[in-house]
């Protein structure tokens, strides 16, 4: 399927999907750990795809960074198509549906993960998590956040990133708390990176937004 990427078996049927995507200069391994450490139970298929370019200074890449908040339109467009067919075909095979997945990311991960959730055309998810990136802006690409009305979405971020300022943490909480998603949203005294103190809380909440079916 399209992108190379790593799975994580449920120990039963999935009863839904984690998809995590990696940031820049990174690869489906990065956040892979996370898997086990934000849904112990067991109960998803976790997956982790690694961004289809391959950039100085190395690594994988969802997109060419020219200023911050603003991908490159050439190559995001282009990522964007190959990840959105990638996470329909992986769903598809599976016989999961959008709704009982949530997409997360971390840096550019998030970036595309906030354009997975919100991308034209795509299916509305289960959830969202944010970690230290920021909703783009792109020539030719529009977010539709009216599909985010009571969206559970959990955003982490640095109050001391020199990459990603915090500043872009909170413009979108700002703006999916006025489109009427359920936004959690926590700041820490870190860099960029993920404060390992976020992820009890993202566990627990991973565990309220994909409540086993049928309870």
């Amino acid at each position: 399927m399209g992108l190379i990427h790593l799975e994580r078996e449920a120990d039963g049927p999935p009863d839904g999907a984690l998809v995590l995507l990696h940031g820049r200069g990174a690869d489906e391994r990065d956040l892979y750990g996370l898997l086990d450490m934000l849904e112990p139970e067991r109960r998803l298929l976790g997956a982790t795809a690694r961004g289809p370019l391959s950039l100085p200074p190395g690594g994988a890449h969802w997109y060419v960074v020219r200023r911050i908040g603003y991908p490159d339109p050439e190559t995001f467009n282009s990522t964007y198509a190959q990840l959105d067919r990638w996470l329909t075909d992986l769903l598809d095979e599976r016989g999961i549906p959008a709704d009982r997945t949530v997409v997360g990311g971390f840096s550019q991960g998030t970036v595309m993960a906030y354009s997975l959730a919100f991308g034209p055309s795509r299916p509305r998810p289960a959830g969202v998590i944010g970690l230290s990136g920021f909703m783009p802006i792109v020539e030719g690409f529009e977010l539709d956040l009216d599909r985010a009305r009571e969206l559970p979405v959990a955003i982490g971020h640095g109050m001391l990133d020199p990459v990603i300022e915090v500043g872009f943490g909170r413009d979108a909480r700002d703006r999916l708390q006025a489109a009427g998603a359920d936004v959690t949203y926590r700041e820490s005294p870190v860099a960029h990176t993920i404060d390992p103190a976020f992820l009890g809380s993202l566990r627990g909440w991973l565990a309220e937004t994909l409540t086993p079916a049928g309870i």
